[in-house]
């Protein structure tokens, strides 16, 4: 228990533990609730409570009284591996869970939000998901998204596979929302797909009653049955929960910390919305159906791959200790059209007579890199840099990742940066895809 002195001395007092159910008498008020425990660094002098709303409180203690109503820690929330039901008539869609947040409840005992359910958890805590479809469920991971490694795109990858070799219809994926797009993006290159992979989180743990998790997983296993055979993101579309948005997997992005909207598609339009079970495709976006390809499987990926954002005063100690500790690729998050400081391009150019192939991105993530604009974006270019033209930084990086497990060869690694493998670079930007 990490309570200080006056709330530790209340709790003792009162017989009372983390994770009691009790009732706290304020005046003429009181409220009932399951006993948390709160961080090392909160004041002295308050206890929190878990409402049955499933909202958590603050409570002076103050001229209290509590109340003890039931002893003991909150159960545990899990539903075991027992039996899913299965309709012959309906499409059989594989649910894969990573871990996150829409995977994750409140430790009662701690208040934190840690990853708990199972893929079986998830279908059984939702059962209006019953209604479309039959699932084979699989628990690949139990993490926080942070901690996912391109390892881990791998494995996801191969179980994805043979998933859909198995006779999947369609495969969601349940992800911690911090790095989803890193994820989409490396399954997107590594993966042709027959059926749709759908990639969905949640910004709200699934015992809250605020929860984004319901409505996203819904609309993930619909869009997992639909004609869309590609890598997506699935996830709530505006604040409400009105409808979703169905985003290319090397197009997307988190852009806001705890926005339930906080994904959006960067330099294009979102594929389809998803409304009422209903989805609606994008007229103008020219997908991959169903069946139209055959699986196929290519795993191969280099790790030592650098990740770098510009910022005035950056010296060139940061691309040295790339090259020097042996970094195979790196990509450059620059300013505006693609610029660095100009005392940057000689080890640019050392990195390229080294074989090692360096990318460059935008800050601004919107419009595409053009480095010809500017004298020293010709600089740049005479280094050797390579622009990621309109592709995301972090879709950049991870097709880097993957075209140097295709190839060490610097110039052939150049063409497949600049190649549009599973619409990661758009034929032309629009105005529109950034007032969307």
């Amino acid at each position: 228990m990490t309570y200080k002195e006056i709330a530790r001395k209340y709790i003792e007092n009162n017989n009372l533990s983390i994770g009691d159910t009790i009732k706290v008498h304020k005046e003429d008020i009181s409220y009932t609730g399951i006993l948390l425990d709160r961080p090392e660094d909160a004041d002295d002098g308050y206890i929190v409570l878990k409402l049955s709303s499933g909202y958590n409180i603050g409570i002076a203690i103050d001229n209290t009284k509590a109340e003890l109503i039931e002893k003991g820690d909150k159960p545990q929330i899990g539903y075991g591996e027992s039996e899913i039901p299965h309709d012959p008539s309906k499409q059989n869609i594989s649910v894969v869970s990573t871990g996150g947040t829409v995977s994750s409840v409140i430790d009662y005992r701690t208040g934190a939000v840690h990853p708990k359910f199972t893929a079986s958890d998830l279908v059984k805590a939702n059962p209006e998901l019953l209604d479309y479809a039959n699932y084979n469920v699989k628990a690949l991971y139990n993490i926080l998204s942070e901690n996912m490694k391109p390892e881990y795109w791998v494995k996801a990858a191969k179980e994805v596979a043979n998933d859909i070799s198995d006779g999947a219809d369609g495969v969601v994926i349940a992800h911690g929302t911090d790095t989803m797009h890193y994820t989409s993006a490396a399954l997107s290159f590594m993966l042709k797909t027959p059926v749709p992979i759908i990639l969905t989180g949640a910004q709200r743990s699934s015992d809250r009653p605020s929860s984004d998790a319901n409505i996203n997983l819904i609309d993930s296993v619909i869009a997992a049955k639909s004609d869309i055979a590609e890598v997506c993101v699935c996830m709530h579309g505006s604040l409400n929960d009105e409808f979703t948005y169905l985003h290319k997997g090397t197009k997307v992005r988190k852009m806001h910390t705890s926005r339930r909207d906080t994904f959006r598609s960067i330099n294009a339009q979102p594929i389809a919305k998803i409304q009422n079970s209903e989805i609606k495709i994008n007229s103008n976006y020219n997908y991959s159906k169903r069946g139209e390809n055959s699986l196929e499987v290519n795993c191969d990926i280099e790790e030592k791959v650098g990740f770098i954002k510009s910022f005035p005063g950056i010296s060139e100690e940061y691309i040295e200790y790339h090259i020097d500790k042996g970094y195979k690729g790196i990509v450059i998050e620059g300013t505006g059209l693609g610029h660095v400081p100009n005392n940057l391009i000689n080890t640019f150019k050392r990195a390229t007579d080294e074989n090692i192939p360096i990318i460059m991105t935008s800050q601004c993530l919107y419009g595409r890199v053009n480095m010809n604009v500017y004298s020293t974006g010709r600089e740049i270019i005479d280094t050797g840099v390579i622009s990621g033209l309109d592709m995301t930084p972090e879709t950049t990086y991870v097709k880097l990742c993957w075209a140097l497990g295709q190839s060490e060869n610097i110039n052939e690694v150049k063409e497949i940066m600049q190649s549009n493998i599973v619409g990661e670079i758009s034929e032309k930007s629009s105005i529109k895809d950034f007032l969307n």
